[in-house]
């Protein structure tokens, strides 16, 4: 087996995981977690479709997928942030509504 397909596999294995957690949970932190689970996957995925064999039979690799997995990231840590704000806003003011006015 080589390092690509088991890097394909693992994607593959993340993202099925994240996706049952996503849709069998009510929580909505597990919810995040598991769809920042699910993009790791697809990383994976990019970075073992990043290595090709040259006509020589050594290893090429594309510099295409792994900025795109760079720029992946800094835009799934911006959405986590932006979804953890959102969540912890909706518990404060879900908790501000079970008290009454003050």
């Amino acid at each position: 087996m080589n390092t690509s397909l088991l890097f394909s596999l693992c994607g593959v294995a993340l993202f099925l995981l994240g996706l049952y957690v996503a849709l069998t949970t009510t929580v909505m932190l597990r919810r995040i977690l598991a769809i920042n689970i699910m993009g790791n996957g697809v990383f994976m995925l990019f970075i073992a479709s990043a290595y090709r064999r040259g006509e020589d039979g050594v290893l090429v690799t594309d510099p295409v997928p792994h900025a795109l997995v760079l720029t992946g990231i800094v835009v799934a840590v911006s959405a986590t942030a932006l979804a953890l704000t959102l969540v912890c806003r909706l518990h404060e003011l879900s908790h501000a509504s079970h008290e009454g006015p003050k």
